[in-house]
């Protein structure tokens, strides 16, 4: 169940986006677009209770359950980055805007840009992995939420390897190639 509903708010948090833009590019509706907008935490909020709810009432945690707080955590830290590309891309091209704006290509505004996104990825490691601990705490019974654990430690050595590859463009940042 848990599963479907991360699907769902995956789902439904684009629908939201998505109408938002719409309504503020293609229909002029630019307060209804805004409030849109704004309802995409309720989202994450209703798929952060429901895994509660549902942990609480004797399920073991298991994968989806920690994939629900990986959705929040990555959501929160990476939502507005989302948006604010999606908005740019339907101002483009419904709305006459400037052309959207690409993630720079070489040197140290390339290693700049690589960093900020893993400030952002550790940002959501550290509140997907407070919603874990969160978790186990209010279950409180530690046979059923080892796989919360493990899932925080795993998510914790990606975030590693990440930091070695993001911070490896400010060592050696990419170099235009020379023509001819």
């Amino acid at each position: 169940m848990i599963g479907a509903l991360i699907i769902g708010c995956e789902i439904a948090f684009w629908i939201f986006v998505l109408s938002g833009l719409s309504a503020r590019y293609i229909f002029g509706w630019k307060k209804a677009g805004g409030i849109l907008l704004l309802c995409t935490p309720a989202i994450d909020l209703l798929l952060i209770v429901v895994t509660v709810i549902d942990l609480k009432n004797g399920a073991k945690a298991e994968l989806v359950h920690g994939l629900a707080a990986i959705y929040i955590g990555v959501t929160i830290a990476f939502g507005h980055r989302m948006i604010k590309w999606a908005d740019q891309r339907f101002a483009h091209r419904f709305a006459g805007g400037p052309k959207p704006e690409t993630r720079p290509k070489y040197g140290k505004n390339r290693a700049q840009w690589e960093r900020q996104g893993w400030y952002r990825h550790l940002l959501a490691w550290v509140l997907g992995a407070l919603l874990l601990v969160g978790m186990v705490m209010i279950v409180g019974d530690a046979s059923r939420t080892k796989e919360l654990e493990r899932i925080a430690f795993g998510w914790a050595g990606v975030v590693v390897i990440d930091f070695v590859i993001s911070f490896s463009y400010t060592l050696w940042p990419k170099k235009e190639a020379r023509e001819g």
